[in-house]
């Protein structure tokens, strides 16, 4: 079992494989990767994709104005 930042992985194997792997869309990461997430993908010995993502807690983030 091997972590490996996000940006890390998508350079070595490219956004579309860490995508399948996780089972999520190309954008969603490229989205993730443009939002500086701090996201770990573990990596198993059987060759499956995790990911975990570190975070602040409490995670309180400011209440968003409406564009009223």
């Amino acid at each position: 079992m091997k972590k490996t930042p996000l940006p890390e992985l998508v350079e070595r194997i490219g956004q579309s494989a860490v995508a399948k792997g996780l089972g999520v869309s190309a954008p969603a990461i490229s989205k993730a990767l443009k939002a500086s997430r701090e996201i770990l993908v573990i990596e198993h010995e059987d060759g499956k994709l995790t990911a975990e993502e570190i975070r602040p807690f409490p995670c309180q983030l400011p209440p968003q104005k409406s564009a009223a």
